[in-house]
């Protein structure tokens, strides 16, 4: 089979009108359930962690949908199209991933925490400086994210009027993080994972048809797939060969490496991903829902090489970087030809329904980035670090949490029972620790929890406002670039933190303040003086130079200072750690005995 030239990608302007017709129905569905959710419940239980009453496979598809965001519906498969085996490897590193999470994660924060990842670290390490943190750390790591998806949205938008303008790219950007903001204030954790499991659906749908298509379309050949790619790649056989990208220098290959390691470290280290486990009503259930998130991902993964391979060998690696030069619209032009090419009705119908679901691939991500970032900023920055309201994981009495209070009494060291009332504080900056809610009124409770919810919904508009000006700025970059810059701070800040926790009896709360912040800030500093800020043609600021990193992701060097620092915190710490309070993590992280 021979392909003389690649067919005319550019959708016909005729056919906008259906394409926005679609975009318009996926946002009055997103709608209609953040309004249907909204109205079931208004706790904090339900505003964070949807009531906890998702089964695995629900879950498995929610988790599935966070993770499958536009880095992998459009950035992947267009590094694919760009770089060939090069871009291959780039997805392996997000399938892997899933390991670290199932053996290390899942059932482990499952047990130990309750909405966030602080929580997890203040059940042994019960200081304000801690929860700051963390707290801290992950806002920033989701921020990072949510660039990645609204650039990705704006990108796609931008292609399907017609129009590379910077104006159409702009609007777009801002309506997504108006939407993401109504998604989170109205619906919260329920709604989100409504819409995820809906919009997985969908994206698992739309990729499944064309990578029929395409295979159709070869035959069956998938040898020939390969060398049509090559041919059209502008690279001949060096597509189908490692260096094409990250070979051409020794720096280059210790980029690729740095990539790596932060793919495959930094899930385990995501908040939105750590929070949704708290959705599910066990910690057995959070393990199962990982084993189905790691098969639709992995399926979805497959697909999407495929579809990278097939968008460089039906359209041409010159005509994707011509309509994006990030390739991140490769997939909605190869639905273009696959459909039947620029001018048919199957095939506008076709680019339409695939950037329908990669619209809603991005609403439904941003939602949970957004929600995971406010809930960090009002459950650990404002309630449990500036306000220094400490609160016992156990909830009001006659709730589902006052069952796991009892478990968690039982398996508590009676000696460390019998001082809880005179060390379970801050230090000298806390107010005294008052047990809990087992000695609060329900009523005071409730008011203090209100009070949290309303902060987290007025915290989303803030994080939201501060994304869209960001993504601004980033409209250039590819977008699975700027997911593995996150994936890199969380892999850094949150990772190191979070294993110390679980699996170091001498780890201190000096010990998790030097980890978080001894891997968040060489990341953070690192990207700002790297090739992605500043010295490139692609960078956000590329007029001017002050670049003196040499690598665009900075995972190598900071997820190592994370560990590192974390490790010097505690051996140089004052105080040591409490036995009991290791004792207490342990016996709840592996058997669930108290959890909430």
């Amino acid at each position: 089979m021979r392909t003389s030239t690649p067919p005319p990608v550019a959708p016909a302007g005729d056919h906008h009108a259906l394409a926005v017709v679609l975009f318009a129905v996926v946002v009055l569905v997103t709608l209609g359930i953040t309004f249907w959710a909204g109205r079931r419940g208004s706790a904090a239980e339900d505003f964070y962690a949807g009531g906890r009453d998702f089964t695995p496979l629900q879950n498995g598809f929610a988790l599935s949908g966070d993770y499958l965001s536009a880095a992998s519906f459009l950035g992947v498969a267009g590094l694919i199209a760009l770089y060939g085996y090069d871009g291959v490897l780039y997805s392996i590193g997000f399938l892997v991933a899933w390991l670290v999470v199932l053996m290390l994660v899942a059932e482990l924060v499952r047990n130990a925490g309750r909405y966030t990842l602080a929580d997890v670290l203040a059940l042994r390490l019960r200081r304000r400086k801690v929860r700051a943190a963390a707290g801290g750390a992950s806002v920033v790591v989701t921020l990072f994210y949510l660039v990645a998806q609204m650039v990705g949205a704006g990108s796609l938008v931008a292609l399907l009027l017609g129009t590379n303008s910077a104006q159409a790219r702009t609007w777009t950007i801002v309506a997504v993080g108006g939407l993401m903001i109504v998604y989170v204030t109205i619906g919260g954790m329920r709604a989100t994972t409504w819409i995820q499991i809906v919009k997985a659906f969908m994206l698992v749908a739309g990729s499944v048809v064309l990578t029929v298509l395409l295979v159709v379309r070869f035959h069956g050949d998938v040898a020939e797939l390969m060398r049509q790619a090559a041919q059209h790649s502008g690279a001949g056989q060096r597509y189908l060969e490692p260096g094409l990208k990250y070979g051409k220098s020794f720096t280059s290959r210790l980029d690729f490496f740095s990539l790596g390691l932060a793919l495959v470290l930094g899930t385990a280290g995501l908040p939105h991903i750590l929070s949704r486990f708290y959705t599910v009503p066990t910690a057995r259930a959070a393990r199962r829902s990982t084993m189905w998130a790691i098969g639709l991902v992995g399926g979805f993964y497959l697909m999407a090489i495929a579809l990278g391979l097939g968008a460089t060998a039906l359209i041409g690696s010159a005509e994707v970087r011509q309509a994006n030069s990030a390739g991140n619209t490769a997939v909605p032009l190869l639905a273009l030809v696959l459909g039947g090419g620029n001018g048919s009705t199957g095939g506008v119908v076709l680019f339409a329904l695939i950037s329908a679901i990669a619209f809603a691939t991005i609403l439904a991500v941003v939602a949970g980035l957004t929600l995971a970032s406010s809930a960090a900023f009002a459950h650990d920055i404002w309630a449990g670090a500036w306000r220094g309201r400490p609160r016992d994981s156990r909830g009001p009495r006659g709730s589902r949490g006052s069952r796991g209070g009892r478990g968690r009494r039982a398996a508590v060291p009676a000696s460390r029972r019998s001082r809880r009332g005179a060390d379970d504080g801050d230090g000298p900056d806390a107010g005294p620790w008052t047990g809990g809610a087992e000695t609060e009124a329900d009523g005071a409770s409730a008011v203090a929890e209100h009070k949290e919810v309303l902060v987290a919904r007025i915290a989303a508009v803030g994080i939201g406002a501060v994304a869209i000006v960001l993504s601004l700025f980033a409209q250039q970059l590819n977008v699975a670039f700027l997911v593995g810059l996150a994936f890199a701070v969380a892999a850094s800040a949150n990772l190191p933190v979070l294993l110390y926790s679980l699996f170091w009896r001498r780890f201190t709360a000096r010990g998790a303040v030097w980890a978080v912040y001894g891997g968040l800030v060489p990341a953070v500093v690192l990207v700002a003086f790297s090739p992605v800020v500043s010295g490139t043609k692609v960078a956000l600021f590329p007029g001017m130079d002050f670049h003196w990193f040499p690598l665009e992701n900075p995972g190598i060097v900071s997820i190592p200072l994370g560990f590192l620092a974390g490790w010097i915190g505690t051996l140089t710490s004052p105080e040591p750690a409490d036995p009991d309070r290791y004792a207490e993590l342990e016996v709840r992280s592996l058997t669930g005995a108290g959890a909430v």
